[in-house]
């Protein structure tokens, strides 16, 4: 395979590290294929990355940030038997995903579903399955429980609100912008609360009578607290992000009187086995979705990939609903 195009990190900083270079791409494993990459999603992790904040994995470009792509299927490795040349995929990765061919293990593909865009299936896979494992899995989620979800504009956030939604539960959201509320409601949250002063357990328990039973964090420290004051007897907070800083003071007499679970989890670390389990029991359980339109990706805007330092500025802004894609 001839050189492609790929984003790297020079060194840790701002949006003017990043650069645009042709590399030689790895050759597939046994058990992995090549994936052309037509788009791929931007994350935080990502901005992180770039900041010398969140290094890749061993095993993955340390230069090249990505952690979701979609694409067509450049080349097959050894003991590749689920997938062709020519297929039309979407996938997680553990870095190296701004790279226009990528290798990815088998266990972590989807097939892009019905006539979806390269563009958007680019924002579904980190998203959903971040999503789906923090409500499903680590917050043991059933039908008819109260999920809270902060930061909700953002793409695992708007992924949140649906897949609780379509699970029977009653998702409410948070967001600090007035103006993101009403678009909230649309992707099923059935009250949205405005957070101007890090207070909100007072609207969550009058909004639900119990409290909250599962908890998406993406604030972490700033929230701790407040958190802990939502939550339902029994109820489970499930840290997915430290927006708001990565220490806070806990109040374990309230966790115990609570019979509360908290739950701190991560999935770019995860091994190949980890990450193949949740994508087939994501498939398993929600692959029909997508084509009765119940979960779509939200996007925020579609860059060229030529302007990724403009896209990471606009991350940082904070001022983005759903998803950033970059495309190739």
């Amino acid at each position: 395979m001839s050189a492609c195009r790929c984003v790297v990190i020079t060194e840790p900083g701002d949006e003017s590290v990043l650069r645009i270079v042709e590399r030689e791409p790895r050759d597939p494993g046994p058990g992995d294929v090549v994936v052309r990459v037509r788009a791929a999603g931007l994350n935080r992790a990502d901005l992180l990355q770039r900041q010398g904040h969140y290094p890749a994995p061993r095993g993955v470009p340390s230069d090249i940030p990505g952690l979701e792509v979609a694409g067509e299927i450049e080349a097959v490795g050894e003991e590749v038997d689920a997938w062709s040349v020519g297929d039309r995929v979407m996938a997680i990765v553990a870095g190296g995903g701004m790279s226009e061919l990528t290798v990815v293990p088998q266990g972590q593909l989807m097939s892009i579903p019905g006539s979806i865009s390269f563009p958007s299936a680019a924002a579904i896979p980190e998203a959903f399955l971040t999503a789906f494992d923090a409500i499903a899995m680590q917050g043991a989620a059933r039908e008819g429980e109260n999920l809270l979800v902060h930061a909700a504009a953002s793409g695992v956030g708007t992924a949140a609100l649906q897949l609780g939604h379509l699970m029977g539960m009653r998702p409410l959201a948070t967001t600090r912008t007035e103006a993101k509320s009403h678009r909230l409601v649309e992707y099923g949250a059935d009250e949205v609360i405005v957070v101007s002063d890090r207070k909100f357990a007072d609207r969550v328990r009058e909004m639900t009578g119990s409290g909250a039973d599962v908890i998406l964090d993406f604030v972490g420290g700033a929230y701790l607290e407040e958190n802990l004051r939502s939550l339902a007897t029994g109820g489970r907070i499930v840290a997915i992000g430290l927006l708001g800083g990565a220490r806070a003071e806990i109040s374990l007499g309230r966790l115990l009187a609570k019979r509360a679970t908290l739950v701190g989890t991560v999935l770019r670390s995860r091994s190949k086995g980890e990450k193949a389990a949740l994508v087939a029991s994501f498939q398993g359980r929600f692959a029909a979705a997508w084509g009765s339109k119940e979960l779509c990706p939200v996007i925020h805007e579609v860059m060229p990939v030529e302007k990724v330092g403009e896209a990471h500025r606009l991350l940082a802004s904070n001022e983005t609903f759903g998803k950033i894609v970059l495309t190739f």
